[in-house]
């Protein structure tokens, strides 16, 4: 089945009903429609009530308050949607290692939707797979000393994934930072935003070990849930998971809520390629459709 084909006609047949409600709308309503804009603007823009009346869905219909001809509204489009169809034209049904003619069609899709060049290979290295399974991790130490209370002092998730609790060793990389004097705005995205990935799988590895560390060492990537279009900047933070837990990566708690990815029956997933970020330019955390 053509989903994106399908996405597209269900777009124009709206927009097009859209306008037509629009124009029908003027045509016969119109001299009432400036009426009452004109008589309680002033009322509206003063109270609680008139701006919720003003950034109501009926306010959009009629177009802008100083319209006096009918203009195309824009309606809002979440291209996460269209960046899952096409997706889904190129990704098997079953969870298995792409293809080198899968994985340049996905990069090139990524690329092209996200602005920045993403790639299967960096530098003449790549992963195992680019595609697979991906299981919850905890929240790693950043420093040493450092708790699940000071982990997520002040933080928004703290609620939300304190439950995930705290790795009972480090990361792959050792700490973040020294101390936390030390802690910048950069070790704690990192530790938010990371993935652990089979790197001792990559090939190569074994021939070229210390190469290879320094390569991967809070590389960035690019993950994307391909059945919902969610996509996040993240850095590779740890190694892992064992070939036996039938999982590919593994994702903080952070990334495993913004994916909507699940450990378990209910497990899906995901996309991860390089991100060519060689004056690292490109934040961390979650990326739209350009």
């Amino acid at each position: 089945m053509d989903t994106h084909g399908h996405y597209v006609k269900l777009r124009d047949r709206w927009i097009k009903r859209h306008k037509a409600l629009q124009e029908k709308l003027w045509a016969f309503h119109g001299d009432v429609i400036n009426d009452f804009i004109n008589g309680t603007k002033n009322f509206a823009i003063g109270s609680i009530s008139g701006l919720m009346l003003l950034s109501s869905p009926a306010a959009n219909l009629i177009g802008p308050i100083n319209a006096l001809t009918v203009e195309e509204q824009k309606l809002p489009v979440d291209k996460s949607v269209f960046l899952a169809s096409d997706l889904s034209n190129i990704l098997p049904k079953d969870v298995r290692p792409l293809t080198p003619e899968e994985e340049n069609s996905a990069a090139q899709i990524l690329t092209r939707d996200f602005g920045v060049r993403v790639t299967p290979e960096l530098s003449g290295i790549r992963l195992n797979r680019s595609y697979g399974y991906i299981g919850a991790e905890q929240h790693l130490a950043r420093y040493p000393g450092d708790t699940m209370a000071t982990h997520l002092e002040n933080s928004e998730g703290s609620n939300k994934h304190y439950s995930s609790g705290m790795a009972p060793g480090l990361g792959a990389w050792g700490y973040f930072t020294n101390s936390s004097s030390s802690l910048s705005q950069k070790d704690i995205d990192r530790e938010k935003y990371y993935i652990a990935v089979q790197t001792f799988l990559a090939p190569g590895f074994a021939e070229h070990t210390g190469e290879y560390i320094k390569f991967f060492k809070f590389r960035k990537m690019l993950v994307v849930n391909p059945q919902n279009g969610h996509a996040i900047v993240v850095v590779i933070g740890d190694a892992g998971p064992a070939e036996f837990t039938g999982k590919s990566l593994g994702g903080s708690p952070e990334v495993m809520t913004y994916l909507e990815r699940k450990d378990g029956r209910v497990r899906g997933p995901v996309l991860y390629l390089f991100i060519d970020d060689p004056e690292d330019k490109i934040p961390l955390g979650p990326i739209e459709p350009v």
